[in-house]
């Protein structure tokens, strides 16, 4: 139960309920609200069984991948590119690459791709980089399901 809550309004008693995104309201001589909450599991049953035909009905799709079919898959393709001291430059010169263009790269691909060109960084500091680059506008970031994404951002033009 996410709250409660009971009151008592001249001599009507009130007593709500709401679990999840159902929420009832009893109302009555406190007697008829107390016997009324006895009988609650029942009614709720019901009431979840009335509100069940309003739900919209999904579906889920699972794929299962054998370990032979993980055998079989190549490899992800990362861009090269030139070696740099510099956390934030390599960065930016992955996603100015095809593959960072193509569409908006987590921090996990970011990393992975950075390393498969040998440049390594630790998490907090590749983060913090990260940041540095939305906060000056080299870089867009937003979140979805997955977490946050980050893709080069569009130079303005001025006309």
């Amino acid at each position: 139960m996410s709250g409660k809550k009971v009151k008592e309004i001249g001599k009507n008693f009130v007593f709500r309920v709401k679990i999840g995104e159902y929420e009832v309201e009893i109302n009555g001589s406190c007697e008829e609200v107390l016997k009324t909450i006895k009988e609650l599991p029942g009614l709720m049953a019901d009431v979840y069984k009335a509100f069940e035909s309003f739900k919209p009905k999904t579906t889920a799709t699972l794929t299962v991948k054998t370990a032979a079919a993980k055998k079989e898959a190549p490899a992800q393709k990362y861009p090269r590119i030139l070696y740099t001291e510099s956390c934030s430059e390599a960065i930016v010169r992955i996603l100015e690459t095809d593959w960072g263009k193509w569409r908006p790269r987590n921090l996990a691909e970011l990393k992975e791709a950075l390393k498969a060109n040998g440049l390594r960084y630790q998490g907090r500091t590749f983060a913090r980089v990260l940041t540095g680059l939305v906060r000056k506008g080299k870089v867009r970031r937003w979140k979805t399901d997955a977490g946050y994404v980050y893709i080069l951002a569009e130079k303005e033009v001025l006309a």
